[in-house]
Formats: structure tokens, C-alpha cells, sequence
């Protein structure tokens, strides 16, 4: 099951780390194809702001991560709780405000692998 559970915030690290690309260097060019909701001649004004998020997503990235380096197996998973939290949140906040589909890449895997390492202790 930990195996499992290490997979899974790995993916969920590489999901974070994809965003922080996204909103910080692709805004104008990826950000577009992503977020179809949102009018595309207000990328550009927004750039400064969408890499501000990017730059929040490298740091749920870097907890997930670190969680993964820490030996103590309690600890690891508490970290990876803490930030697997972090991103359950955010990601109801980003469906609830932004785009639905948010919920389905961050809010819903963060909670499952909450749920994994929940039921593992």
C-alpha cells in the first residue's frame, strides 16, 4: 500500500509541477488551450498574476516531493497529508470559482490518496 500511496503523490507532484509550467512560462500559448472558459485576450493582462499561482503550485509540488525524501514512513505521510490537503482544498476552490474540471485533476486525486494513506495507518 505504500508503494501505492509514493506513486501516487509522485503523480500528483508531477501534476503540480505541470501547473507551475503552465501558469508561469505557457500562460499565453498553453494556457488558452486549458482554460477555454476564460476570454483570450485576457491572458496576456493577467500573465503576472497566473505566475504568481504557478509559483503556489511549485511549492505544493516541493512539499509533495519532500514528503517523498523523508525516511520515517509517519512522517513522510504526514507531510504528504498536509499538502495533499493543501491541494484538496484548493482544488474545490478552483472548481467552485474557476473551472469544473479542476476538481477531477487536483481535488479528487489529493483526496483518494488522502484516503489511501488514511486507511493505511
Amino acid at each position: 500500500m505504500l508503494i501505492v500511496i509514493k506513486v501516487l503523490v509522485g503523480i500528483m507532484a508531477l501534476v503540480h509541477l505541470y501547473i507551475l509550467w503552465m501558469e508561469m512560462f505557457a500562460w499565453t500559448t498553453r494556457g488558452p488551450k486549458v482554460f477555454k472558459s476564460i476570454s483570450p485576450q485576457l491572458f496576456e493582462p493577467t500573465k503576472v498574476l497566473a505566475a504568481n499561482q504557478g509559483l503556489y503550485n511549485g511549492f505544493l509540488a516541493a512539499g509533495l516531493v519532500w514528503s517523498l525524501c523523508i525516511q520515517d514512513a509517519v512522517w513522510s505521510m504526514n507531510i504528504a497529508s498536509f499538502f495533499l490537503a493543501c491541494i484538496a482544498i484548493a482544488g474545490i476552490y478552483g472548481a467552485a470559482t474557476a473551472d469544473k474540471k479542476i476538481l477531477l485533476v487536483q481535488a479528487v486525486p489529493a483526496a483518494i490518496t488522502l484516503g489511501l494513506i488514511w486507511f493505511a495507518r
